[in-house]
């Protein structure tokens, strides 16, 4: 019980979740990436669009998955969705498509597709994440060099840019629009087709109020 004239916050945990289980939850949410992806599924089914418009900003979500501009996924899948008047909502929900358990394929996918087209060899390893983290330590300690006298490198930067960037840039449109036109067609039919069910629904339940009324409106005629 609180003290009297406060509230109690229904919404706080009863258990403040810790950084170590908040940090595994980006990983593996609660209940699992099914229940996620279910998740996901029923908001974008549900969106009231036309199918075409939801899967189009499915489209720009998914190819966005594809691109190496890691936190900014959210930003380039809606300006893509808004030239193409896709749903933005949609497209910002498609980039789930884009998690721990895709982003390793994917990456590699880009990778060896942008290194052949650019006839350069890729050679995989475990230190992909260590070189975007070099990136962005290099875009950081240059950023504050403007402000010091500290003197500005840019060795990891520009082999980051050669090695990983401008391949993945590369490769991943191929890839990128193959995987979002393939759920482009994928998904236009089952959003159309669920619309077409819930819109039925929805009229058999308006028909079945409107036959109730009618009929206790008859039977209130007949006992007066």
């Amino acid at each position: 019980m609180g003290r009297r004239g406060e509230r109690p916050d229904v919404f706080k945990r009863r258990t403040p979740k810790s950084w170590a289980l908040w940090a595994w939850h980006l990983i593996w949410p609660q209940g699992g990436w099914g229940r996620a992806f279910g998740y996901v599924k029923h908001r974008v089914r549900r969106l009231p669009d036309a199918p075409h418009r939801i899967s189009r900003g499915i489209f720009a979500g998914v190819f966005t998955t594809f691109t190496p501009f890691y936190g900014f996924h959210f930003f380039i899948a809606a300006f893509i969705a808004k030239v193409m008047r896709g749903n933005i909502l949609a497209a910002l929900m498609a980039t789930f498509f884009g998690n721990p358990l895709t982003y390793l394929p994917i990456g590699v996918v880009s990778l060896k597709t942008g290194h052949f087209l650019l006839g350069t060899e890729f050679e995989p390893d475990m230190n992909l994440a260590r070189r975007f983290a070099g990136a962005w330590r290099d875009l950081k300690d240059n950023f504050w060099a403007m402000f010091t006298d500290d003197v500005a490198h840019w060795d990891r930067l520009a082999g980051f840019y050669d090695e990983v960037f401008l391949p993945y840039m590369v490769g991943g449109l191929i890839p990128g629009v193959v995987a979002g036109t393939i759920a482009y067609y994928l998904s236009t039919p089952v959003i159309a087709a669920y619309q077409n069910r819930r819109k039925g629904r929805i009229k058999a339940k308006l028909e079945e109020i409107r036959l109730r009324k009618a009929a206790k409106k008859a039977e209130d005629s007949r006992s007066q």
